[in-house]
């Protein structure tokens, strides 16, 4: 937290990926003023999730600190849970954010055209009144889909997030696709312990970090760094009803 402080960082949001890490997500939210937390179940343990996981996740999120639902999603890459399983809780999970009035945050890698099905219906489902929830109703992490998804979930209330990936040599695809992500739905994120940007590769990522993914968008953008930040720290307090 000192090194982000220094290095310009003004909030965290640390995300739970289970029960006993969304538990810990809040604990930590309570110890700070500048963080926050979300609860929720990450794919990889989603043969985890029973009635009794659900009720906790709901208690939990009434925490003042929690300010959405996640890491949920799907994930087809790795497959450590069966892929019904994978959308029956992420479509649980998805209905207790519309119940609770909390935005989401989705992990979706290589599973693109499951989760904007789930999504897209899930979202009708909120607009129809279904919950309290009210756009925005989220953020699509570590953004891996192409433009025309990245489209389609801004139009249904989204904001879209990079990671460190998109300082990586390689990743030209990436930042080209970056370069088209409107700025009043972009986000910027670290995803720390992973996905360290460059030159930090190989290293155990950390918020301070995220100044490095801050600093490509704004090149990418031909924006300064202050803007990117102004802007992106603006869009993350819209989201997660931080104003």
């Amino acid at each position: 937290m000192e090194r982000a402080a220094a290095e310009g960082v003004v909030g965290v949001v640390t995300v739970g990926f289970d029960l006993n890490s969304s538990r810990q997500a809040v604990a930590i939210a309570d110890g700070y003023a500048n963080v926050w937390a979300c609860v929720g179940v990450h794919p990889h343990e989603a043969s985890q999730v029973d009635l009794q996981v659900m009720n906790d996740l709901r208690e939990l999120s009434d925490h003042p600190k929690v300010v959405g639902i996640g890491e949920i999603g799907l994930d087809y890459y790795r497959d450590r849970s069966p892929r019904e399983v994978q959308r029956q809780v992420f479509r649980r999970e998805l209905e207790l954010a519309a119940e609770v009035g909390k935005p989401v945050v989705v992990h979706d890698r290589d599973a693109h055209r499951d989760v904007i099905a789930m999504v897209r219906d899930w979202s009708r489902d909120v607009s129809s009144g279904k919950g309290s929830l009210r756009p925005p109703l989220g953020v699509l992490h570590c953004y891996s889909g192409d433009l025309a998804m990245a489209e389609e979930l801004c139009q249904l209330g989204f904001y879209i997030s990079v990671a460190g990936p998109v300082t990586y040599p390689s990743a030209g695809r990436l930042r080209e696709l970056a370069s088209q992500i409107p700025l009043g739905r972009l986000l910027v994120e670290t995803d720390c312990p992973f996905l360290p940007p460059h030159p930090h590769r190989g290293k155990r990522n950390e918020p301070a970090n995220v100044k490095l993914v801050a600093a490509k968008m704004a090149e990418i953008k031909s924006i300064s760094l202050q803007e990117m930040s102004d802007i992106t720290t603006q869009n993350a307090r819209t989201v997660l009803r931080l104003q």
